[in-house]
């Protein structure tokens, strides 16, 4: 018996479409394509150059083995090894592969055949034949084997995940203009109350009113007071109709690290499915999960970091395996729970190669995915011909002889290379997090010394004052630190935000040289900027090489440490008065 005969259609949410996604057309062109692939047609119609004046006759590149990092277990039973992030390489210490599209394939299958020829020609807004239909078996097989609508998802690829999203609101709002449109007529969407900005930065053009749900160390929060439930069920037509939109990071959610546990996934998407929101995950860290995170909390603070996501060897995937004990061990996406087909998922290889790739996908049911096809189709087109192919040909591999692939054998990392890369990836990753934090725990405390006296005696006194609380990630590239800076000397004596801007100008000065994002930068609103702001920092341990790590680390922690003992107002307007400009400028005439 066919399994998904007993699984639900997707909805049609059609009813959420803009104006503008309901009346496109298929393009006239790319429908035209087709005709280009009859055997020996002789094409005198379409609008092509010639490949053979195309300059490039390869596109070569030396590409990494996919073991060459080293991983951290599945199930961590000590802290990661603080050993080197270079794994062993076998075969003669070859380190590196050679990766090759060449001009022309012989090969005739469209979704085999890798080369310049076809890569850097017009084609489907899909994407690269080749490219999509391997991204589209591993999305459906291995990333996310138990969707729970009939048919399983469709894929699109897009030119990263910013581009996925701008796409994903195109289609599902209408531009409002205040002064213009009736109030009735305004749409809305929820985010968390701290998050990636550039999610902000897109919807609020269009008129869209930002809501912000509150989080908590794993993010969206469901219920209680701020929560999802309590925003929608009190929600206020008056000003402007009930979000039928959610845009939210789930693993290692930038900027707050949190990672939303499948308990609290399923509760939200309750909540999604009764008031008829449409879910855009983006999920750029979700090979990122750091399982040792909450068994090196219990040893450091005595609790962990959530009680909904336990340690040890973790199979989410059921019924069906991804056949990758690491993929089974990732919390898993939306898609995981959506019976309705209402989640819209946005993957990029910007964190797993390169962001200079400009290249992720969409995955979503299938009717949507045909609307975005149709807006890509007037826009982008495809992501680069060039990335597209040398992707292809790295984890594909050759699909004749003209070709070399990814791999000590030149055949391609294939979907065992690809994982092996990823669990490498965050191996690395989570060896970071471990340095960072480590130091953090240690010096978040500042010790106090002084003494005391009475009538017939004296004695010393040791105090500690807690300079910031941080939660250690279960994921991502973050650690999100909170300020505790009511316990600043100067907490009465001046504006809270006056003594964060301060302590993050003090950091940049010539002794520590460390610069954070302030929490400013990912309020949602200008309320929550004004009102809590202030007390948070995201600080990321990706970007900076990894002997970095540890020292940036302890500069930070001496940082503050030096801020604390500021006294006197006239010490932070000292920092607040250096003259950045002039000090980069002493430095370029050096």
């Amino acid at each position: 018996m066919d399994p998904t005969r007993s699984k639900p259609e997707p909805l049609d949410l059609s009813h959420h479409y803009s104006h503008v996604t309901k009346n496109r057309g298929s393009s006239a062109v790319k429908d035209f394509y087709k005709y280009f692939r009859i055997p020996n047609i002789g094409n005198l119609a379409g609008g092509l150059p010639n490949n053979n004046y195309f300059p490039f006759d390869t596109l070569e590149g030396a590409a990494a083995l996919p073991e060459r990092f080293k991983p951290t277990p599945n199930k961590p039973v000590d802290p990661p090894s603080e050993s080197s992030s270079q794994a062993r390489i076998t075969g003669g210490g070859l380190t590196t592969s050679r990766v090759v599209v060449p001009k022309t394939s012989d090969n005739v299958d469209l979704l085999r055949k890798i080369d310049l020829k076809s890569a850097l020609q017009y084609g489907t807004a899909q994407g690269y034949p080749p490219l999509y239909s391997y991204l589209r078996q591993f999305t459906r097989e291995n990333m996310h084997p138990n969707v729970p609508y009939a048919g399983g998802p469709e894929i699109i690829l897009t030119c990263g995940s910013t581009d996925g999203f701008a796409k994903s609101i195109e289609a599902l709002t209408n531009v409002w203009v205040e002064g213009q449109d009736p109030i009735e007529d305004r749409q809305g969407m929820v985010v968390e109350e701290f998050c990636y900005m550039n999610a902000i930065q897109t919807a609020r053009p269009r008129g869209l009113r930002i809501e912000p749900i509150k989080v908590d160390d794993e993010g969206m929060k469901a219920a209680g007071e701020g929560g999802l439930e309590d925003v929608l069920k009190n929600w206020d037509e008056r000003i402007g109709k009930r979000p039928h939109l959610m845009y939210t990071v789930t693993i290692g959610q930038n900027p707050t690290s949190g990672t939303l546990s499948v308990e609290r996934r399923k509760e939200i998407y309750a909540l999604c499915s009764k008031y008829d929101i449409i879910i855009v995950e983006d999920d750029p860290y979700w090979y990122l999960q750091y399982p040792s995170a909450n068994e090196v909390s219990i040893a450091a603070v005595g609790k962990p970091v959530s009680m909904r996501t336990p340690a040890g060897a973790r199979n989410f995937n059921t019924p069906k395996s991804s056949g990758y004990p690491f993929l089974d061990s990732l919390v898993p996406s939306y898609l995981s729970v959506d019976t309705d087909g209402r989640v819209v998922r946005l993957d990029t290889f910007s964190k797993t190669v390169a962001p200079g790739c400009r290249l992720g996908w969409i995955t979503t049911q299938p009717a949507l995915c045909e609307r975005l096809l149709r807006i890509t189709e007037c826009s982008t087109q495809q992501p680069s011909g060039f990335v597209q192919s040398m992707i292809a040909e790295l984890i594909m591999g050759p699909q004749n002889r003209n070709g070399r692939g990814g791999g000590s054998d030149d055949l391609g990392w294939k979907t065992d290379g690809w994982v092996r890369w990823l669990e490498g990836l965050r191996g690395n990753y989570e060896r970071r997090m471990q340095t960072m934090c480590k130091i953090f725990e240690e010096g978040k405390q500042l010790v106090k010394t002084g003494r005391r006296y009475s009538i017939s005696q004296e004695w010393s006194v040791v105090d500690t004052v807690a300079m910031f609380d941080f939660v250690w990630p279960l994921g991502g590239m973050f650690v999100w630190v909170k300020l505790n800076l009511e316990t600043h000397p100067l907490w009465k004596k001046t504006s809270h935000e006056k003594l964060s801007r301060g302590l993050w100008i003090h950091l940049t000065t010539p002794k520590y040289l460390v610069l954070v994002a302030p929490g400013s930068l990912f309020a949602a609103t200008e309320e929550i900027r004004v009102e809590k702001s202030f007390s948070y920092m995201r600080i990321c341990f990706a970007a900076v090489d990894e002997e970095d790590v540890a020292p940036m680390s302890h500069r930070f922690v001496e940082g503050l440490k030096s801020f604390w003992a500021k006294k006197k107002l006239e010490d932070i307007d000292e920092d607040m008065a250096d003259d950045v400009d002039q000090r980069l400028l002493a430095l370029h005439m050096c």
